[in-house]
């Protein structure tokens, strides 16, 4: 056996480098680049390997900077998700806070059930200089460091406490990094010491390897059992997941649906699998859904999951099936999320393999002549109702100037891209106003990052996904939307995108305080307490009657090198706003356009709960009316069991 005599490091970075993703007729790199932020931890080990990598073949393993750890994780999220889950990037961090810093990262990765590698260092194996500087010391454990926190929130953890060790922990990741069912935060905890120590490293292991995606066909009893629900329903509807984008079912889907006339509510991560306009498209489904979507999925008797883990939103809390006899068809590559709701009809197989055999096995079915009416008729209501919430409105006056509405400002934006734009968000309450309001016009044209909603992810995720579309040769642009709640929490990637050459479009909504959680704080009684950006006033010891910060958003994101559009509230606001935003996509380089928004104008309510609890008993009124609102709310929960 021809051996390479190799450090750890240096072995896993070549081993990374010949890895290839093969999904049908498409071949890329699983792992195209590495992040890091380098520290004592790395900088020897993993660090030296990149510099040595540089030297002998820049495009080995291609290094980029970040400003924060969790940034790193965040860009490889949002470029796996415009590659479907075939490819991602790995995130090097150093010792102790380095590596705390990639938790948030990695928790939203699994959540999202999207892939990024995360290779955190960690202290000596040989605790030669025991306790080294950023070690955790338990006196009950000196074995737990850092690196364990990363355990609950990865798909897959491991540390190579020995060098022998790389070789079956780098396959192991890898399979889990490439496998559908599994996918999500991938942890390798690279001790310092060991990263720097040599090893023989096998040919065979730095070798070219292929990891072939899975896309397992229905079973014969499985598809049958679900030729059978589907024609014995007389209202289906297909709740539409995030996977039938990452199997690349869209064509699928609208072939089955224009055959069958069944209708379909997307998810937020299923944004994209139908285009807005299709006739059985009823747009976003449960506590952030439209009206069309909720009433008729309320009514189903059958709830067709496609590619969903059904979460509280998707689900209004388990409030929106209120059918008695509804029954759930779940089709899903991962059985936990096939088996949810206790469905007896859980087809464990890939979203368009199944999706394509139901279409041959359901020829020439269709729902009744009524159904499809109340189709047409719960959909043209709902987008009647979202084009005069997207429309150019003269603003009304707030706290101070007259300020445009959140939905206005989404119309405008939408009015200024194009068809194949990705928009990209994550937090506040802009995921909700998309989910109702945003028309997606293509399947990956539609990015939010909901199953853990993170704020600050926007920029870098959206970073993420212009890396991504690059390495595809796709020119289109990438649009975030992020409100200054969330721009304050990770902001500092802006930097990166000008060291980078990567072109973004943000447009940053400046409302003075967080308001999404400002409303909800409003429905449980609590006032917007906590919520406001404002002076602390030192009498009552709030932040509530202060006047607002006088903190300058457009000059802090100019100062990262940036250009900046500055909108000034007045009149023609929507207008201004959307040449703003075409200005910003004919420019070369990255833009942010700040503008300021009233918090209180709403997007339309689409009938949708979402179960927050509100305090038993109070000294409040305002507690004890949400309280007697909440309580009437929840008679709508009902067990499911289909």
């Amino acid at each position: 056996m021809t051996t390479r005599r190799m450090t750890v490091a240096q072995a896993l970075v070549e081993f990374l480098a010949n890895q290839w993703t093969v999904d049908g007729e498409v071949r890329e790199r699983t792992i195209p680049g590495m992040f890091g932020i380098f520290g004592h931890g790395n900088v020897a080990g993993l660090g030296q390997a990149l510099k040595q990598a540089n030297v002998q073949d820049p495009s080995m393993m291609p290094y980029h900077q970040a400003r924060n750890e969790q940034a790193m994780v965040h860009q490889a999220v949002g470029f796996a998700r415009i590659h479907r889950r075939r490819a991602t990037f790995a995130s090097t961090a150093s010792v102790g806070p380095g590596a705390a810093n990639l938790i948030t990262g990695a928790a939203l990765a699994t959540a999202n059930r999207l892939p990024a590698l995360l290779l955190p260092s960690d202290t000596f194996a040989t605790r030669v200089a025991d306790p080294v500087l950023q070690q955790l010391e338990h006196p009950h454990d000196l074995g737990i460091q850092v690196t364990d926190a990363f355990r609950p929130v990865s798909r897959f953890f491991d540390r190579v406490q020995r060098p022998e060790q790389l070789f079956s922990i780098a396959l192991a990741a890898m399979r889990v990094l490439t496998d559908p069912a599994e996918t999500g935060a991938v942890t390798i905890a690279l001790p310092e010491d060991v990263q720097a120590e040599a090893l023989d490293v096998p040919e065979e292991f730095l070798a070219p390897r292929e990891w072939h995606v899975r896309r397992p066909a229905p079973e014969g009893w499985a598809l049958t059992a679900a030729v059978d629900a589907i024609r014995a329903a007389r209202r289906p509807v297909i709740v539409a997941g995030g996977g039938v984008i990452y199997s690349g079912a869209e064509d699928a889907l609208r072939a089955f649906v224009e055959a069958t006339g069944i209708p379909v509510g997307t998810t937020q991560a299923g944004g994209g699998s139908l285009a807005w306009d299709h006739p059985q498209n009823l747009g976003g489904v449960g506590a952030t859904g439209t009206t069309a979507a909720n009433r008729l999925t309320g009514e189903a008797d059958l709830v067709i999951g496609l590619g969903t883990r059904y979460s509280d939103f998707t689900t209004a809390s388990r409030s929106v099936f209120q059918n008695p006899d509804v029954r759930f068809l779940n089709i899903n590559v991962a059985s936990f999320d096939a088996y949810k709701h206790g469905s007896q009809l859980a087809v464990i197989a890939d979203a368009r393999e199944t999706l394509t055999a139901l279409s041959d096995a359901l020829a020439g079915h269709r729902v009744e002549a009524g159904y499809a009416t109340r189709i047409a008729d719960e959909k043209a209501a709902w987008d009647a109702v979202a084009d005069a919430a997207l429309a150019p409105t003269e603003p009304r006056p707030s706290e101070g100037p007259a300020l445009i509405g959140q939905p206005a400002l989404i119309g405008a934006v939408q009015r200024a891209s194009d068809p194949r734009d990705v928009v990209v968000q994550a937090a506040g309450s802009l995921p909700g106003d998309l989910h109702k309001l945003w028309r997606v016009r293509d399947p990956l044209g539609y990015h939010v990052e909901y199953a853990f909603s993170c704020m600050g992810y926007e920029i870098a995720g959206g970073m993420g996904v212009k890396r991504g579309l690059e390495a595809m040769n796709d020119d289109r642009d990438v649009i975030v939307l992020v409100g200054d709640g969330s721009y304050l929490m990770l902001h500092t990637e802006l930097a990166t995108a000008v060291a980078e050459g990567i072109k973004i479009v943000v447009v940053l909504i400046q409302n003075h305080g967080y308001a999404s959680i400002g409303h909800l704080s409003e429905t449980v009684g609590s006032q917007r307490y906590g919520t406001r950006f404002r002076f602390r006033d030192d009498a009552e010891l709030n932040f509530e009657r202060g006047d607002f910060l006088p903190v300058d958003l457009a000059a802090n994101a100019r100062s990262f090198g940036i250009d900046v559009i500055e909108l000034a509230p007045g009149p023609h606001a929507a207008a201004r706003l959307e040449e703003a935003v075409r200005a910003a996509k004919a420019s070369s380089t990255s833009t942010l356009i700040h503008i300021d928004s009233d918090p209180f104008v709403y997007a339309p309510d689409g009938g949708g709960w979402w179960d927050v609890p509100v305090a038993e008993v109070s000294e409040l009124e305002s507690t004890r009316a949400a309280r007697a609102e909440y309580a009437e709310q929840r008679k709508s929960q009902r067990p499911l069991l289909g």
